[in-house]
């Protein structure tokens, strides 16, 4: 699907219900999966979610999870427990090119059985599920935080429980918090001390009811309309909680660069544009919120604002290489980028109408670019993708005012 977007404007105190967070619903449907106790609310309707929903409640011996990244490291450690069980887990050709040999040798010093059936170091893979005794394992800190959480979920189902040693600076630190948390509500002992994690063996639950936060991931893209938008432009999105666990809330006092104010009230967040922003670069360090780089990105580029952005490698091994992703659009664009293994610099330049921006199989791309259109028509090819994980994001646009038309 290809679609084109224009829009000069929004409709003033336009509100919306985005969907649930993602990354809270696949940690709680994994937690369920162990504790039948668990029944939850408000979860995301994002094809990754449903790729781990049908993986935890499926029968067969080969498990195709596509391109959902997050299912194939949580799914790996999960049926790594699963004893007297043998899965194939498997993905997409791109699912097939994205490491998870860390997480595979942490889970093998806890006495895993699993096998490589391609590449050494990678997808796909056999698991042969068994108990698991070992109880202590090291890793690098900087690694993709969800091979960490994968480790953590199926914690307290170890014989021994599990003390989770990080070595170095840790990347993504809010996603570790948010995976302790959800632990602590359904009443599992965690301990998080300097660089040692420690998750208590817990055999059953109380009966609770969890309900998932909306998607700060999700709600990113409302900011960035925003801040491209008129002074007193003003957005409502539900449910968010100003004491959230997860990362992107980092947004608030970003946004607040860009003219942005956020004000919370009864479950809501109340989104502003102030006033216009005065600077003329920004430079951020964003290694505890990645995902948030190309959103910000695209905000500078419409506002004419240059940018630094560093904390990024994870950003290599994600649907796409997004940092060359970024590049590549954004020179189409008419911006000058420059990239590294951790870093983009943007320079902005007046922006060429009506570039077609492809979208490389990652959501975060269509999703990113979309309120560009405020300041000029663009097109987005593969405009699809967003189901991943926000599949009424086209439909949410229309509702606030964005001309999108199918090619």
């Amino acid at each position: 699907m290809i679609l084109r977007l224009h829009s000069p404007f929004i409709i003033h105190n336009s509100q919306l219900r985005l969907p649930g967070s993602k990354s809270e619903t696949n940690r709680l449907l994994l937690l369920q999966a162990l504790y039948p106790e668990i029944s939850l609310q408000n979860i995301s309707d994002a094809d990754d979610v449903l790729a781990m929903r049908n993986a935890l409640q499926s029968v067969s011996d080969t498990i195709d999870i596509g391109h959902a990244g997050t299912a194939m490291r949580f799914l790996t450690a999960y049926f790594a427990i699963q004893e007297n069980r043998t899965v194939t887990l498997m993905g997409s050709p791109r699912m097939h090119e994205r490491p998870i040999g860390i997480l595979v040798d942490a889970l093998r010093q806890l006495g895993a059985r699993i096998d490589y059936l391609g590449a050494e170091g990678f997808p796909p893979l056999r698991i042969t599920g068994t108990k698991l005794t070992g109880s202590k394992v090291t890793l690098r800190a900087d690694v993709s935080s969800q091979f960490l959480s994968a480790l953590l979920l199926i914690a307290p189902k170890l014989e021994n429980g599990l003390e989770l040693q990080l070595d170095g600076e840790i990347t993504s630190r809010p996603y570790l918090e948010m995976t302790l948390s959800l632990l602590r509500k359904i009443g599992v002992e965690t301990s998080f001390n300097s660089q040692t994690i420690t998750v208590k063996r817990t055999v059953s639950v109380a009966h609770c009811a969890l309900s998932v936060e909306s998607d700060w991931s999700s709600a990113s893209y409302y900011y960035s309309i925003v801040a491209l938008s008129e002074i007193g432009t003003e957005i409502t999105l539900s449910t968010f909680k100003e004491n959230s666990f997860q990362g992107d809330r980092a947004l608030v006092e970003i946004y607040k660069d860009f003219g942005v104010e956020t004000v919370f009230n009864a479950g809501k967040i109340t989104i502003r544009k102030a006033h216009n922003s005065p600077l003329s670069i920004v430079h951020y360090p964003l290694n505890n919120v990645p995902d948030l780089a190309q959103t910000i990105a695209v905000t500078c580029l419409g506002l004419g604002i240059g940018c630094e952005l560093s904390g990024l490698h994870t950003l290599k091994i994600k649907e796409t290489d997004r940092l060359l992703a970024l590049k590549n659009e954004f020179e189409k664009l008419g911006a000058t980028v420059v990239i590294s293994e951790d870093c983009l610099t943007m320079r902005p330049a007046a922006i060429h109408s009506n570039i077609a921006i492809e979208t490389y199989h990652d959501h975060r791309m269509a999703l990113a670019f979309a309120p560009l259109a405020l300041k000029v028509p663009i097109v987005i090819q593969s405009a699809e993708v967003v189901s991943k994980s926000y599949p009424k994001f086209w439909n949410d646009l229309r509702r606030i005012g964005f001309s999108i038309a199918e090619m």
